[in-house]
């Protein structure tokens, strides 16, 4: 279909679309398929980079964006032109389901999505225009007859308006149901890589970008437990095929080979290219179990260090220094102690990949390594520079650009961890009543760094599990959170993001992306919601306490 045409690839900035896009220039790559790469960070560029080329190309590819709104309705555009989309978002509007014509979802099969019957919420015309002509049939009869006649036609006229009514009002409530809820499918690298893999180009590479888009949305936390160990089920298939060797071939290893295995590892963030200590301080589950930010927390962790039978000196070093005698059991000595002292979920099913001898990383490394690199504030530039860094940081050959990723990510993890504590203990967090709101003033340390989506929602998320640990309130602990920061301090605008719940069985569904519409609507409060992410709006300072007043008033 693509051979003799060029396709436009739109792809959103996140790492699991990223690593979808590489997937797909690599079997483009095999194909000859000429292509050109747009990077779209939220709907207005999304529209502008259609416009621009809608004359050059007929082709168009989405990643991680466009499923969740009726894309021909935004973008308006030719009988002949094809839309290919693969996004994550969920519910995908429903008239980008049914239009089979110009848009083509690539979905995988097993994916449950839920859509409404296509009789429950469209209607032929020709049913209207039946009730119109049967009028006027009736000369020429007794006027008895006729009158019979007409008294019938308006009793089967009034039930046909009636039907109509009712049929209207079960529409709404149907796709009020379909669309409350904002959550995520299967990652979109997963979906690329199954349409390699049927095409019989899967490549060890590929395999690893699926691997990393998965650790995404599991880092986000987008997707549940459950769905997560699926997936992590369905590509340790995969790996063992791809990655099996004989053990007499052991010794022949070439030192550029590439080697993904599936661990058991822990749950602590880029703990093999740091400390210890900093990773264990700095890791959102071990700090809010331990409550890190109390003088209490901090004695906790001295005991939880002591019961492992770990010397600081140790600890403090760099990982790869530490003593081998230390590193051989150190999984199951952290693990042993870490049930004792109420972490139970410290280990995680992941994978790690082998880059010849010496370079080894963990999927959640490259995850926080390349969210850095897309988010990183410090280099003033235009903003496609940092999405081609995050990209080209995902092929092997580019290490130092990984690198690089691993020490911003670092200094964002610092960031968040010193952000949660002030928030805390300032009690920043304040209950509104159906919802906990949090407010980062101009001026406090990295405010810069929290008007990017990724980094805000990575810390709401932080902020939310450690707020749930530190309160004593019952109700609170149920609540989900608003938290808004600076955007623009020139334009006076500010960034906010809304998180479901912390709880166990939480599904990850987020009605917040409804509530902000209607907040925002009924209170024509001056919003931007140009994210892909429904639940991030950019507002107006002035207009922030209607809008947070509406928002409290419709969810109570």
């Amino acid at each position: 279909l693509l051979f003799l045409q060029r396709v436009l690839l739109l792809v959103a900035s996140d790492v699991d679309a990223l690593c979808a896009c590489k997937i797909l220039q690599a079997l483009f790559q095999c194909d000859h398929v000429q292509y050109t790469l747009v990077p779209v960070a939220g709907w207005q560029e999304l529209e502008t980079a259609f416009l621009e080329h809608k004359d050059q190309f007929k082709y168009f590819v989405l990643i991680n964006c466009g499923a969740n709104v009726d894309l021909l309705e935004i973008l308006q555009p030719e009988e002949d032109t094809l839309f290919f989309v693969c996004d994550s978002h969920r519910p995908i509007n429903v008239v980008n389901v049914y239009n089979d014509t110009q848009i083509k979802l690539l979905v995988k099969q097993d994916d449950d999505l839920d859509v409404p019957a296509y009789d429950d919420i469209f209607r032929d015309e020709e049913d209207e225009e039946e009730e119109e002509d049967s009028e006027n049939e009736s000369e020429g009869s007794e006027p008895s007859e006729k009158r019979r006649r007409f008294e019938e036609e308006v009793i089967e006229r009034t039930m046909k308006r009636r039907q109509r009514r009712e049929w209207e009002a079960r529409r709404r409530e149907i796709l009020f149901d379909y669309e409350q809820y904002e959550y995520h499918g299967t990652s979109s690298a997963m979906v690329m890589f199954d349409l390699a893999w049927i095409m019989s180009k899967d490549l060890n590479d590929m395999l690893w970008w699926a691997i990393v888009g998965l650790t995404d949305q599991w880092v986000q936390d987008k997707i549940t437990q459950m769905k997560y160990v699926t997936d992590i089920g369905v590509l340790q298939r995969h790996v063992s095929r791809h990655n099996h060797r004989n053990e007499d071939e052991e010794n022949s290893l070439s030192i550029d080979c590439t080697r993904i295995a599936f661990e058991y590892d822990l749950r602590l963030a880029l703990y093999q290219h740091w400390s210890l200590y900093e990773s264990l301080c700095n890791t959102s589950y071990t700090s809010a179990s331990l409550k890190l930010w109390s003088v209490q927390g901090q004695k906790r962790l001295q005991e939880f260090l002591a019961d492992m039978g770990l010397p600081l000196k140790q600890v403090k070093q760099k990982f790869n220094s530490m003593d081998m005698s230390l590193k051989e059991n150190l999984r199951e000595m952290i693990e042993e102690s870490a049930n004792k002292f109420g972490m139970k979920d410290l280990r995680v099913q992941t994978f790690s990949i082998h880059f010849g001898f010496k370079n080894k990383f963990s999927a959640s490394d490259i995850v926080y390594a390349t969210t850095s690199l897309m988010e990183n504030i410090e280099k003033e530039g235009p903003e496609t520079t940092n999405f081609i860094k995050a990209l080209d940081s995902l092929s092997r050959g580019n290490l130092d650009k990984l690198h690089q990723g691993l020490d911003l990510a670092k200094k964002q993890l610092r960031a968040i961890q010193q952000t949660v504590a002030s928030c805390i203990c300032t009690n920043l967090v304040i209950s509104q009543g159906p919802f906990l709101y949090c407010s980062l003033m101009e001026g406090t340390p990295d405010v810069k760094l929290f008007s990017k989506p990724v980094s805000l929602c990575l810390l709401s998320k932080y902020l939310l599990k450690s707020f749930v640990c530190s309160t004593k309130n019952k109700r609170c602990k149920l609540l989900p959170l608003v938290m808004a920061a600076p955007m623009d301090v020139e334009q006076g605008t500010v960034i906010m993001v809304g998180i479901p719940p912390e709880t166990e069985s939480s599904d990850k569904k987020n009605f917040f992306g409804r509530a902000f519409e209607k907040a925002a609507e009924s209170t024509n409060s001056r919003t931007l919601h140009n994210h892909f992410e429904l639940s991030i709006i950019e507002l107006k300072t002035e207009d922030r306490s209607k809008f947070l007043d509406a928002l409290i008033s419709l969810l109570s």
